[in-house]
């Protein structure tokens, strides 16, 4: 029987990819503390993005499956302390990913019908290679270095301005000629003869040895005293801008001929390419030199040239559209299986997890591995004891690939996958048709209580400073905190967090102080910390954005229960929320425990009103609009997009709450319902008139 192991994402069943998705949240979130704050992964580049692609994938062909905590709605955890912050005035993207040659040609194809092209227009593209180091944004004022900061969460980084100045490939200041205004962005790396013998030098110093040259140069350049960073051999290559005063260049292809220009160095492997076979083609220079050049790559980035059609296409989530990373293929290593053990998830999935004897699977420590479900474990007859095959990247987060049976220990049995959550003993039932098997205690069992709560306070939700994963595990266990209300009331138990090991004045006025900030809470941050299944921060957003306040949503999903009611056909009607989100909300708020637990937190908090674009500077602003047909000058996502960027609500269907039914070539049925119910009706050329043929960028 075939499972979740070998089935591409295309083949993925709904239960399916609702278990794969959860499994990879949370790979991806631990991935991204140790990178980005610990400056010690356990996931080199290339196999950290490949979960970001996975989760993407299934993500695209299950948009109404997408969590609550998806990571595709964040770059990387905020900035660690230690460093001033800094917001910077455009976001640093992260880059979706291709991992092998049709992925690549998919992104070309998605580009022409975005843009509305056809086969034979020219999308030129330029390669690069991905260098394996830290990203930085480097702002110049009248020609001079005036700040530096790291990528962060993409929206605010650290200031690390005297730590960048001690590079020699970063020019201090800039010849005449450049924007009063420029911001550089490129990537910190270090050489990997540098990096063994930086490593010679500390283990002779009895310093810390560094696992590659990424982690030596982050750990390098994230050094408080300047002093340090100046001691280690690092590197910059330049391949992107931020924030610039005026225009510099038409293509990217001559926006860096003019950073070479003023100074900076950019990968001298860059090339342009007239199609995406010519890409392709660089890839395979690309990788097959490389063994031997003299930095850490993970693959080749393609980026649209054209910058007008780079402004078109913006951004998705934490990606841009118009470029992607074309990484290079993983690795494999072989060690024993000690174990397995169950996890129990915030829905209450049973996952198992195998416990290994640690290996290093491409320079990384591999001690865990996902073992899907009871049919992935059964049909590779995966026992405790087992020497196995790992594999890291390329499709999900690490895996046993297969057994080594001519090497199974005697007398070893299958394995009985429980029957029983491991977390509170109650049963744990596998409907037919589906892969995961589930705890059926609900929110008695501890596991699921906790993880609820987690997911409450982590960073896309309420963010409280001060209160992680840790924190919350340990006030449940004592009692003081056992649903969302509670963290609210934490001050009552101050005497008693105080006798708590870890704990000073200080650092318990510092949590109470940040608990009284998020007592006022946006709508869309509120939706989704309450952990809805299917319910992302994207959709959280199109909730708010359409019902504006928490009473006002909260009514309608009540009336919405109904689905024959006119609320749910509202609900189902706004774009991308399907009859399956729509049974997932309704359900939610009509559950009494769900019920209890809002009417705890509206006693506690200020959810501030859902803040749309107004209507005096944008005129489509809160207004419905449907859109129907081929469109002529752009596809139907960018449609969307640009309708959306300016606070216009996209339904799918028409209904006497449409302001507007925008019509393509060969418009059919909707359009018909719009002149029935005395809808006004535009073509392509009076929406642009309308909206001011207003960008993404708006």
């Amino acid at each position: 029987m075939t499972t979740l192991a070998d089935k591409p994402v295309e083949a993925l069943a709904a239960p399916e990819a609702v278990e794969e998705l959860e499994r990879l949240v949370k790979a991806i979130a631990e991935a991204d503390r140790l990178y980005h704050q610990e400056d010690a992964p356990e996931l080199t580049d290339a196999e950290y993005d490949a979960l970001r692609r996975r989760n993407t994938a299934i993500e695209a062909r299950f948009p109404r499956l997408k969590r609550p905590d998806s990571p595709s709605d964040r770059v990387a955890p905020g900035p660690a302390e230690g460093f001033a912050k800094v917001r910077h005035s455009r976001p640093m993207l992260s880059l979706g990913n291709a991992f092998d040659a049709e992925d690549a040609r998919e992104f070309d194809r998605r580009v022409r019908r975005f843009l509305n092209l056809g086969d034979d227009d020219v999308v030129e593209l330029v390669a690069e290679p991905k260098i394996d180091g830290l990203s930085a944004a480097l702002r110049y004022e009248n020609g001079r270095l005036v700040q530096g900061a790291t990528r962060g969460d993409g929206t605010e980084g650290e200031n690390i301005t005297r730590n960048l100045e001690t590079l020699d490939d970063i020019p201090k200041t800039l010849p005449d000629g450049v924007p009063d205004v420029l911001e550089v962005r490129g990537e910190v790396y270090m050489r990997i003869d540098d990096f063994a013998a930086l490593n010679t030098r500390q283990a002779e110093a009895g310093g810390k040895i560094f696992a590659n040259p990424r982690n030596a140069a982050a750990g390098s350049l994230r050094q408080l005293d300047v002093r340090i960073t100046a001691s280690r051999p690092l590197k910059f290559f330049a391949y992107f801008w931020g924030e610039v005063s005026e225009d510099i260049a038409d293509t990217h292809w001559g926006f860096l001929e003019k950073l070479n220009a003023w100074g900076f160095v950019t990968n001298p492997l860059a090339r342009r390419c007239a199609t995406i076979e010519a890409a392709l083609a660089v890839y395979d220079e690309v990788g097959r030199q490389r063994a031997t050049l003299p930095y850490d790559i993970d693959g080749v980035v393609y980026k649209v040239n054209r910058l007008d059609w780079q402004a078109r296409l913006g951004m998705v989530s934490r990606a841009p559209r118009w470029a992607i990373a074309h990484k290079f293929k993983a690795e494999q290593a072989e060690t024993t299986l000690l174990a397995i053990e169950i996890q129990v998830g915030r829905t209450g999935a049973l996952t198992p997890v195998a416990r290994l004897e640690p290996v290093k699977v491409g320079g990384v420590v591999v001690s865990n591995a996902t073992l899907h479900n009871e049919d992935e474990i059964h049909r590779k007859d995966i026992r405790e004891g087992d020497r196995v095959i790992l594999q890291r990247a390329g499709d999900v987060i690490p895996q046993v690939v297969r057994v080594v049976t001519e090497k199974r220990p005697e007398g070893s049995r299958e394995y009985a996958f429980p029957q029983s959550c491991p977390e509170c003993g109650s049963d744990a039932v596998r409907p037919e048709g589906e892969v995961i098997r589930r705890c059926t205690g609900g929110l008695i069992c501890p596991a699921q209580a906790v993880e609820r709560l987690k997911h409450f306070v982590s960073r896309d939700a309420f963010d409280i400073e001060g209160l992680g994963a840790k924190q919350v595990e340990a006030f449940w266990r004592d009692g003081l905190v056992k649903r969302p209300g509670d963290i609210f009331r934490l001050a009552q138990h101050r005497d008693t967090i105080l006798e708590r090991e870890g704990w000073g004045e200080k650092s318990v006025d510092n949590l109470l102080a940040a608990i009284e900030v998020r007592r006022v809470i946006g709508l869309d941050r509120l939706i989704y910390a309450l952990g809805i299944r299917q319910v992302g921060q994207a959709t959280a957003r199109l909730l708010a954005a359409n019902y504006g306040t928490l009473d006002a949503l909260r009514v309608a999903m009540h009336a919405a229960h109904d689905s024959e009611s006119e609320a749910y056909a509202d609900l189902v009607n706004i774009d991308q929320i399907g009859s399956s989100v729509a049974q997932d909300l309704t359900d939610f708020f009509a559950e009494a425990h769900n019920t209890d637990v809002l009417d705890d937190l509206a006693a506690e908090l200020s959810v501030e009103a859902f803040a749309a674009p107004t209507a005096s500077d944008r005129p489509v602003a809160g207004k419905t609009v449907v859109f129907t047909g081929t469109l002529a000058t752009m596809g139907r996502g960018e449609a969307k997009a640009r309708a959306e960027a300016l606070g216009a609500k996209v339904a799918g269907s028409v209904s006497k709450k449409t302001d507007y039914v925008i019509v393509g070539a060969d418009a059919g049925s909707k359009a018909k319902k719009a002149e029935a119910l005395d809808v006004p009706i535009l073509s392509e050329e009076e929406w642009l008139t309308l909206i001011g043929n207003g960008s993404l960028t708006d």
